[in-house]
């Protein structure tokens, strides 16, 4: 079963490409034990905010967010810890 950890990066909101919109990460796990690790790492994270984890992916409005879907195997190994 597809898991789906969403945050919010406060950081990157609001400009360059994410102007006037909120910037969104969205990871797809394989099982809950990725999304633990990746919500673990991104509670650690003081510019990420409203970490959850999902059992369906997100869909957003394009008008007010940019999204930025990636999967666990993209991520860099400072995310799988």
């Amino acid at each position: 079963m597809k898991l789906f950890v969403t945050m919010t990066d406060k950081f990157m909101s609001g400009s360059g490409l994410a102007a006037g919109k909120s910037w969104k990460n969205v990871v797809e796990c394989d099982n809950g034990e990725q999304a633990e690790t990746i919500m673990r790492n991104a509670l650690r994270r003081p510019e990420m905010k409203h970490v959850s984890i999902r059992t369906s992916r997100p869909h957003y409005n394009a008008k007010n967010v940019l999204a930025s879907f990636v999967t666990f195997n993209d991520l860099g190994d400072v995310w799988k810890r």
